[in-house]
């Protein structure tokens, strides 16, 4: 049985992550439409290229080519009333809402998605991947990341899990989900 190959990337930074504002809608920070396409000799053959549905997904995805699939389940959390807001500003209006979403994964004080929420709605989409195989590039949102992480590792430190633009993660499956650590090193990793 042929694994299947999942690798999470991280899309490219704007503006909001910059300067710590939940995100909205935002376009990425570089020229990604002179860049279009740059990356697609990074990818291995036969290799498959989803992204969510956010513009930043989708600008970042297009730089590995045009067959990219929108996929509903790699979109951002959901951060409610907090979309477009920095997180420096809710520590001074509201640090007991930003604290208990902080230490609770079901807490949404924001009216959105909790983390719990999100977690499950990674965990889903990774189980409709384990009878795929091949490999399958995946950009999408940090929270993403961190949630299909803490799905692999059983639950450890979503919080503790920083995700840098553009960073990426090895997930194969092959009879359970492994988390695998690529050398960076190599030329088409991807």
């Amino acid at each position: 049985m042929q694994a299947t190959r999942l690798t999470l990337m991280c899309h490219a930074r704007t503006v909001a992550q910059k300067l710590a504002i939940f995100p909205t809608n935002e376009p990425l920070e570089m020229d990604w439409q002179s860049a279009r396409g740059t990356r697609r000799a990074q990818l291995k053959r036969g290799a498959r290229v989803m992204c969510g549905p956010e513009l930043r997904a989708r600008q970042t995805a297009a730089l590995f080519g045009e067959d990219v699939e929108v996929v509903q389940a790699l979109r951002d959390c959901d951060f409610g009333r907090w979309k477009g807001v920095r997180i420096g500003d809710l520590q001074k209006t509201a640090p007991d809402a930003l604290q208990a979403w902080l230490d609770d994964a079901s807490s949404a004080p924001h009216g959105g998605e909790s983390v719990a929420q999100l977690g499950d709605r990674v965990a889903q989409w990774l189980k409709t991947l384990e009878g795929t195989p091949g490999h399958i590039v995946a950009i999408t949102h940090p929270f993403i990341m961190r949630a299909a992480l803490s799905h692999v590792l059983q639950g450890a430190g979503f919080n503790l899990i920083d995700v840098e633009p553009l960073s990426t993660i090895e997930l194969r499956f092959t009879e359970r989900w492994r988390l695998r650590l690529p050398a960076t090193d190599v030329e088409g990793v991807l």
